[in-house]
């Protein structure tokens, strides 16, 4: 569910947060720095299959306020509430690890009723719900579709919704994309997931060692760093960019199943990303001159990648 990529994210942040400390961490401290993002990305995952729910359920809420009117219109006696018995919503809503994931968390302490109530009277005026309510079948593939039609085509791109998410959420920036992988593959097959063991034994296992690993070797990886740096002073280059490097030469010493063109891509476009302009081929020139040493020094033992 969690790519690579973001795992190297996730680290990234927790060594930078760890070398903003004034004081020297404490034991185990750093673990417990990358397990809070992890668990701050199944919070936003958790609150926006949530919010999405109550949007969808709102319709009932609407037909009934509507009926309790003094004087109800036609219109008012018939608001049609297909979309708050949606089959795919129905599983969600009973899917047991989102029910749980719901007490642990409990998102509906986050939920903005008057914002659910907006975003919903702008959903009926579409062109894809009004479609969706037009036929009383209950066509599984349609089911599917207006949900993912409500949070990608709709909420997503909402400014009102972005800047409510932005506002509970400071991870979202960093983990938009991947929510809506998420958000994607659930709505899909909302058994698939385990909210409450969204990274693998394997995922936590690597994200965990090369957290440790770069904290540990980094008088190792800083020997292979500064006699690159020529002219450049350490103390003066980005703070994200060496953090970026370490990260680099520990997955080429250390990291035996990873390609060196793997980690050199994706540390560039990370550089690029949440560093300096520049950043980006700086990065890419370190560890492409790092990674060109290492060969001729037969330092760099790789395993059969397809193999892996």
């Amino acid at each position: 569910m969690i790519s690579r990529r973001n795992i190297r994210v996730k680290v990234m942040q927790s060594l930078y947060a760890i070398e903003a400390q004034e004081q020297t961490a404490k034991p185990g401290e750093a673990t417990r720095i990358l397990q809070k993002h992890f668990d701050q990305s199944r919070q936003l995952f958790v609150y926006l299959v949530y919010f999405l729910t109550e949007l969808a359920k709102y319709a009932e809420t609407d037909s009934q306020i509507r009926l309790s009117k003094h004087l109800p219109t036609d219109y008012d006696r018939n608001v049609n509430t297909k979309l708050a018995s949606n089959d795919s919503l129905e599983k969600i809503l009973a899917h047991d690890s989102f029910q749980k994931a719901m007490k642990e968390d409990k998102p509906h302490f986050l939920k903005n009723t008057e914002l659910v109530r907006k975003l919903y009277q702008e959903l009926i005026e579409t062109d894809e719900y009004k479609r969706y309510i037009s036929t009383p079948e209950r066509d599984k593939n349609a089911e599917r579709e207006i949900l993912q039609y409500v949070y990608a085509d709709f909420l997503i791109p909402n400014e009102f919704f972005e800047n409510h998410v932005e506002e509970l959420f400071t991870n979202w920036d960093d983990d938009a994309e991947m929510m809506n992988t998420l958000m994607a593959g659930y709505i899909a097959k909302p058994q698939s997931v385990n909210f409450l063991e969204m990274l693998s034994k394997e995922k936590w296992e690597f994200a965990k060692g090369l957290l440790e690993t770069v904290i540990e070797k980094r008088e190792v990886t800083m020997e292979y760093i500064k006699p690159k740096l020529k002219n450049w002073d350490p103390e003066r280059i980005a703070r994200l960019d060496m953090i970026l490097m370490q990260m680099g030469v520990a997955e080429f010493l250390f990291f035996e199943t990873i390609p060196p063109k793997v980690t050199i891509n994706e540390y560039i476009d990370l550089a690029k990303e949440y560093s300096t302009q520049l950043s980006g081929q700086f990065v890419n020139g370190i560890l492409d001159n790092i990674h060109k040493d290492l060969v001729k020094e037969n330092k760099m033992h790789k395993v059969n990648f397809k193999a892996s």
